[in-house]
């Protein structure tokens, strides 16, 4: 039976577990980005080994290559990549007004849907929040995300208002069509998508209140934290995530999408969030950016853990580029205390000479050890 339960304790820290018709996760949990479906450089089995439980596809990626049509035709998203775990499809709206957003020419937005033109060949395409629906249905995910209008957070605050607008308008037609599409498909209860909506609103407490309170009324599964959670500057919005949080129900899944610097995951589970994803792991490993928990790390202390928008949190991690010449002659572990024997038994001599030549298999041990991290990562934060 698909569908989830929360507790919290007396300070705010949640805990549950989410059922879908591919597995269950325990709450907190961490998606790395399998946007176009595959991780950068490592196989689904790879993903898997790391401890990887869940990952992300992002719909406007998949419609434009290679096509719902194919994924369709292979059986769903599910068997196209190789993964039989809990997938969450993006709606794309990220990524569509992103590109229109930046792009002069790239496409129009108006309250009924958006034009745009494919990045890879300049063909049109139409998006409606119906039709993001359906191509997530198509794709078969376990958890999907309505279509949202995602400005940027510095845009001027009536422009923010009229966004907010759109997606309150867009996730009630999303609902409609998502409701629609169980009984067409004469999916049970057991095997229904669990459906998000996203709140937006910038950097203004109004605004993500208001999207908040009419999103919750309306009543989705979870929600998601709209737009990136950093302003112009990259300074994390720590206040905004916080309150918005509080705007949530208790009872909802909580998805802090795009969070992905440890520091602001730990920080964002102590405000309540339950859910995070990010390309951070993976980029950063394929550009020799390694991620490791601190000699002598023991786990979080309970009694340090602060609720709130908490500027600060444990040292408890470090990061090595392993293209620095230090390394060049380093035959210790890449990591010694991996579970992955081929992190235990290549030494970071063996990576940097990988990165120095480019070549792939350096990408691949440096992306399952920040897989591996994030996965213990979450681990620790459920032992809080």
């Amino acid at each position: 039976m698909t569908g989830f339960k929360l507790k919290s304790s007396a300070d705010n820290l949640r805990r549950g577990r989410l059922l879908s018709a591919h597995g269950s996760l325990s709450i907190p949990f961490f998606m790395p980005d399998a946007t176009r479906a595959f991780v950068k450089a490592n196989t689904s089995a790879d993903a898997a080994k790391a401890g990887t439980e869940a990952m992300v596809v992002n719909t406007f990626h998949l419609y434009l290559q290679p096509g719902q049509k194919i994924i369709k035709r292979a059986g769903g998203v599910h068997n196209f990549m190789d993964w039989q775990g809990p997938l969450l499809s993006d709606s794309g709206g990220f990524q569509v007004f992103s590109l229109i957003h930046r792009g002069q020419g790239m496409g129009k937005i108006d309250d009924d849907k958006v034009l745009f033109k494919s990045p890879i060949d300049g063909s049109k395409h139409e998006l409606t929040p119906e039709k993001s629906i359906q191509i997530q249905f198509d794709l078969g995910v376990d958890m999907m995300v309505c279509l949202d209008d995602c400005p940027p957070n510095d845009w001027p605050k009536k422009e923010l208002e009229k966004a907010v607008r759109r997606s309150l308008d867009w996730a009630a037609r999303c609902q409609r069509e998502y409701l629609k599409q169980i009984k067409k498909r004469k999916i049970n209860e057991d095997k229904r998508p669990l459906l998000f909506a996203v709140v937006q609103g910038g950097d203004y407490e109004d605004l993500r209140l208001k999207s908040a309170q009419e999103l919750s009324a309306i009543g989705f599964d979870g929600y998601g934290f709209g737009a990136r959670p950093v302003d112009k500057d990259g300074n994390f919005l720590a206040e905004t995530i916080f309150k918005t949080a509080s705007f949530l129900p208790e009872d909802s899944l909580r998805f802090a999408l795009g969070v992905g610097m440890p520091e602001d995951i730990y920080r964002c589970y102590l405000m309540g969030w339950d859910m995070f994803d990010c390309v951070i792991p993976t980029r950063e490993g394929r550009h020799g950016k390694l991620f490791f928990f601190k000699p002598g790390f023991k786990g979080f202390a309970r009694s340090k853990a602060k609720p709130g928008p908490v500027a600060a949190y444990p040292d408890f991690y470090r990061t090595k580029n392993i293209s620095n010449a230090a390394f060049a002659q380093d035959f210790s572990p890449i990591n010694a205390d991996s579970d992955l024997p081929e992190l235990r038994r290549y030494s970071k001599a063996f990576l940097h000479h990988l990165f120095r030549l480019n070549e792939p298999l350096g990408q691949k041990l440096a992306s399952l050890n920040n897989l591996e991290f994030y996965n213990r990562l979450m681990r620790e934060l459920r032992n809080l």
